[in-house]
């Protein structure tokens, strides 16, 4: 009960953490643009970002994947612009983008590189220990609730500000997007390594 503990507060202090926001941001991009009648939807895109941040995570503790955590740390803030972009794309028919599997893609092929982003430190976690399926699991566990909570968090500002404060739905992606890329291209381009 212990390492279950230990394994599920880390995943849920990774997504939480102040330092890494990177993962809050991706997940503003990927959930501005639905409500909370689109609750199932949200569901799937959390899971399928999980799914592509274990299935990573996996490949990495039993190392049959290593990429240069260099290419890894450019390609997060990279997912996050292409996520909010393609909000901003799509802000005059936000519909259009939530009938879309568009985000449940992005979901998943970038929660695969967002995965790679936390490799190193897991293996860490997780030491010389052969068993390193159920302390992912765990992790993956504290990942999906730490995500409930945050995207709960959007859609319910999201609902105060276009309820209570009248913003439309069209001005709340486009800002909320807009002030996402803002706060990741100064990351970007600490990233850049060449």
């Amino acid at each position: 009960m212990d390492n279950f503990m230990f394994f599920l507060k880390e995943g849920l202090f990774h997504v939480l953490d102040w330092n890494a926001y990177d993962h809050v941001l991706f997940l503003i991009a990927l959930a501005v643009v639905y409500d909370f009648k689109n609750w199932k939807k949200i569901l799937w895109l959390i899971t399928l970002f999980t799914i592509g941040h274990t299935l990573t995570l996996i490949l990495s503790a039993y190392k049959i994947v290593s990429v240069n955590s260099n290419w890894v740390e450019f390609l997060i803030p990279i997912t996050i612009i292409i996520t909010a972009l393609v909000n901003i794309f799509y802000a005059k028919n936000t519909s259009k983008l939530t009938k879309t599997n568009t985000n449940l893609v992005f979901a998943l092929f970038f929660g695969l590189i967002h995965g790679l982003g936390f490799s190193g430190y897991f293996k860490i976690l997780i030491g010389k220990s052969t068993d390193k399926l159920i302390p992912l699991l765990e992790f993956a566990l504290g990942i999906e609730i730490a995500q409930i909570i945050v995207v709960f968090i959007i859609l319910v500002l999201g609902f105060v500000f276009q309820t209570i404060f009248r913003f439309s739905k069209r001005d709340w992606v486009l800002i909320i997007s807009s002030i996402v890329i803002g706060i990741v291209l100064p990351i970007l381009k600490g990233a850049i390594f060449w």
